[in-house]
């Protein structure tokens, strides 16, 4: 029998030779020094021999330990070697592994954001059931006990989410030979359905002008501050602030560019900066000038702002999650805008939303900057109350057919305590923002605001 002393004193020779241990055990020794362990057994009658991997990656204990797996397998009428084979297909073939080549070819055109989603739903609930099984034996059964776990603990979306992500890796493995059919099809109408609630946002005017007034005398750090301020100026989506960089503001055009892939449809983005807007970020820029990220972390400013930060700081001004949140001013930007008689495309556009009919997708791509330069210049000034509104949204219709309610729009910044001064007429279809407030000496004093005169 060997040993490991006998191992080490062996020296190589001109040809390869075997130096036996037990039970079919044995040492093979080559020319340039290399020594493999190797088992001898007899199956049908015949030799076969299976590699057990080098010496001194594999020490004498365990190659002995596997001998006895390889002799548990031909006692049962196995063959080694075929039952190795067999296991190392199924390696290749897991779920996991089809998993991650499915992400890596997915992350060239997903968001990061997405990815790390998918990424976390798989590490933390499907991997550790499903991981090691063969792609191909997995059954719908099987998939529906993994995915349980997540119903009963109410994240019926999580279930959904995964159940999607599984049966993405499915589809791909089908594609690639691995996999003959996506049982995830089988589960249709298994788990219970996802209850879709709008994210939260204020909409009623005397809302607004409580919101309003709270961001206005929100106290805490000037980056947080600002964060909140320009949130309903840009209206854009709450991850989108946090990461923005200065080389994507243009101060000289007034323009923030946010590049595709940042972006949720991977297509860049312009968004016109208001007068007050453009304040905002020439006051930010003297705090953060000294990092790339215009919103910088306050603990590392190598690194954006939490995308959490903006919802934080409404939770501290006393709004509830189920009130208002960072994405629900885009919501209330929309419904304003299109209360105010803006067009619908101008407004879809600065959303950047995508156009559902792919048709006119394909062939209509203006971005009507000037139109939207208009728009974003007038919510700017009634949202801030800094002056009167000077830019008319466009007509969609010729001026005979354009009849649209129109009553006198001011600022809060513009009331008096004796009378209210007279501003320009603005169109206001079917609701006005005059019960947001009327108190002077109140409004007197808060430089944000907005309001109409009836």
């Amino acid at each position: 029998m060997l040993s490991d002393a006998k191992i080490r004193s062996l020296k190589p020779r001109k040809k390869a030779y075997k130096v036996s241990d037990d039970r079919g055990l044995y040492l093979l020794v080559n020319p340039n020094g290399s020594c493999w362990w190797r088992f001898k057994s007899y199956f049908d009658g015949k030799e076969r021999g299976i590699s057990l991997e080098i010496y001194p990656d594999v020490p004498l204990k365990y190659a002995r330990e596997q001998r006895e797996d390889a002799r548990k397998f031909v006692a049962r009428d196995i063959d080694p070697s075929v039952e190795r084979r067999t296991k190392r297909i199924a390696l290749e073939n897991s779920f996991k592994l089809i998993a991650e080549e499915w992400r890596a070819m997915q992350s060239k055109k997903l968001a990061a954001i997405t990815m790390t989603k998918a990424r976390w739903i798989l590490n933390s609930f499907v991997y550790p059931r499903l991981g090691s099984r063969p792609i191909a034996e997995i059954t719908a059964p099987e998939l529906l006990t993994v995915l349980r776990p997540n119903e009963s603990r109410g994240m019926n979306e999580t279930a959904h989410r995964a159940l999607q992500r599984c049966s993405q890796i499915f589809r791909y493995a089908i594609a690639t030979g691995r996999a003959t059919r996506d049982i995830t099809s089988d589960l249709r109408g298994a788990l219970a359905p996802v209850v879709v609630e709008s994210r939260a946002a204020i909409t009623e005017p005397h809302k607004i002008g409580a919101l309003l007034r709270s961001i206005a005398g929100y106290v805490g750090h000037p980056t947080t501050a600002i964060a909140l301020k320009l949130s309903p100026l840009v209206f854009v989506r709450p991850s989108e602030i946090p990461a923005a960089e200065w080389t994507e503001i243009d101060l000289h055009a007034a323009e923030w560019r946010i590049p595709a892939e940042r972006m949720k449809m991977r297509e860049r983005h312009i968004v016109p900066l208001s007068t007050q807007a453009f304040a905002l970020l020439r006051e930010l820029r003297g705090i953060s000038r000294k990092s790339k990220y215009v919103f910088p972390s306050l603990q590392n400013r190598d690194r954006p702002m939490s995308v959490n930060t903006v919802n934080a700081a409404l939770r501290r001004l006393g709004y509830a999650r189920d009130e208002m949140t960072a994405h629900g001013f885009r919501a209330m930007a929309c419904t304003c805008l299109n209360e105010l008689g803006w067009h619908p495309d101008l407004i879809e556009l600065q959303l950047a939303h995508a156009e559902r009919n792919k048709v006119r997708a394909a062939y209509n791509r203006a971005e009507r900057l000037a139109d939207r330069r208009k728009m974003m210049q007038a919510w700017g000034t009634i949202w801030m109350g800094c002056g009167p509104a000077k830019a008319r949204p466009p007509r969609s219709k010729p001026r005979h057919l354009h009849r649209v309610p129109r009553r006198k729009v001011i600022s809060f910044a513009r009331i008096s305590r004796e009378k209210t001064k007279k501003c320009r007429m603005e169109p206001f279809p079917r609701w006005s923002y005059s019960d947001i407030g009327t108190n002077a000496d109140m409004l007197r004093s808060r430089p944000y605001g907005i309001g109409v005169n009836r």
